[in-house]
């Protein structure tokens, strides 16, 4: 239990902070893809992580036909 409000009070931190804090955490949709963009920034360290519900190419395969 103890774990899980930590976890939920790391995230609503972050996700309410500015983008000049050492701590923050971003969330973009992105129309085009149906995917979201995620941006997490502790101190100097910038992580990005994107998911996309589209595969990357929807051009089928020669071994397909």
């Amino acid at each position: 239990m103890a774990l899980a409000v930590l976890i939920t009070a790391v995230i609503t931190v972050g996700l309410t902070a500015s983008a000049n804090s050492p701590f923050s955490i971003s969330l973009h949709p992105v129309i085009m893809r149906l995917g979201i963009d995620l941006d997490v920034k502790i101190g100097t360290l910038h992580l990005h992580a994107g998911w996309s519900a589209l595969p990357e190419s929807t051009k089928p395969g020669s071994e397909r036909f």
